[in-house]
């Protein structure tokens, strides 16, 4: 074999080194998953395979819904691709730990009841099928680029393996009917708010003679404002789970922060405009590097807390039977 031969096996081989290297990454994070179900789950095979199965689910929603999260700060050059992957992987962890029950009970049991199917072994098998079938199938779409929703995946799942098992009369189509709705008006909700904030900055700085006179009167209130909802949503979703607090309450806390945050950002703003020309475009740019940031980090956040119940709602179903039975039957023993 001649020394060009080589080197172009080695170029080859060089190549596909990093896909090794995320493979064998999350194979150790299943296997990790596997002993950690083994040792918590008292060495319950089906709580064990179920716990290997959510970990490659959740390795496939990571995978493809990181980029809904930092995407635009990424994009802008607001954040490093590195930077944003550690914010991200902070912030979702801390939107699964805090604010992730409420979601996480809906498919847990709002679509198929476990009393809905004909016994408990049924209920197990088709959240296993579901939590594969989602599984399985975001991996095919994550490969082949195709959009796919994490969401719609186990939902669908959870639902065809539902009626499969026991007909059309186990699912709570009140439920389907809420979940199928947030489909709709999510992304409608989503698009219109963007539009018209990307109309009221045009139309209030970019569209002026002076650009940066405006931006000085316009982007600390944009900042504040979204100071002001972000908190308010940090406050309903993460700090209800250790106190209880109602949206009065939250919107004041964010109305307080949002006025400590008018007060910081507008000399940094008034600094920076003063500095450039008056039609210095780019300039503006610079000053939404910072929301951006912190834009990556409260999506990575609500995305935690909401998508999280794709992983883990089929496996805590499973526990909650599994784990109940065994609680039971242990009692039966004692008494």
């Amino acid at each position: 074999m001649e020394i060009r031969d080589i080197n172009h096996i080695e170029q080859a081989a060089g190549k596909s080194r990093p896909e090794l290297l995320r493979f064998g990454l999350a194979l150790l994070f299943v296997i990790g998953i596997m002993f950690y179900t083994w040792a918590s789950g008292g060495g319950n095979i089906m709580l064990i395979v179920a716990g290997m199965i959510g970990g490659y689910m959740a390795l496939n929603i990571g995978a493809n819904d990181v980029a809904n999260n930092v995407g635009p700060a990424v994009g802008s050059r607001a954040l490093s691709l590195g930077g944003a992957l550690v914010i991200a992987a902070i912030f979702e962890a801390a939107g699964a730990l805090i604010a992730g029950g409420d979601v996480v009970s809906t498919i847990r049991g709002g679509i198929i009841a476990p009393s809905a199917v004909a016994s408990a072994d049924v209920f197990v098998w088709l959240m296993l099928a579901a939590l594969l079938a989602g599984a399985i199938w975001l991996n095919i779409a994550t490969a082949s680029g195709a959009p796919v929703s994490t969401t719609h995946s186990i939902v669908g799942g959870v639902l065809g393996a539902g009626v499969a098992a026991g007909g059309w009369d186990v699912a709570n189509w009140g439920t389907m009917g809420s979940i199928a709705a947030s489909w709709i008006i999510s992304p409608l909700m989503g698009g219109l708010i963007a539009a018209g904030f990307l109309y009221f900055i045009k139309h209030r700085i970019l569209y002026r003679q002076d650009v940066m006179a405006a931006a000085r009167r316009v982007v600390p209130l944009l900042v504040a404002g979204m100071a002001w909802a972000f908190t308010t949503y940090l406050m309903l979703k993460g700090v209800r789970a250790v106190l209880k607090v109602g949206f009065v309450e939250s919107a004041v806390a964010g109305g307080v922060v949002a006025l400590l945050t008018y007060v910081v950002v507008r000399p940094r703003v008034a600094r920076q405009s003063n500095s450039a020309a008056p039609n210095d475009k780019a300039r503006v740019n610079v000053m939404f590097t910072i929301p951006l940031i912190f834009a990556a980090a409260l999506l990575s956040f609500a995305h935690g807390a909401n998508d999280v119940a794709n992983a883990v709602g089929p496996l805590a179903g499973i526990a909650d039977v599994r784990v109940g039975r065994e609680s039971c039957e242990n009692l039966g023993k004692i008494t």
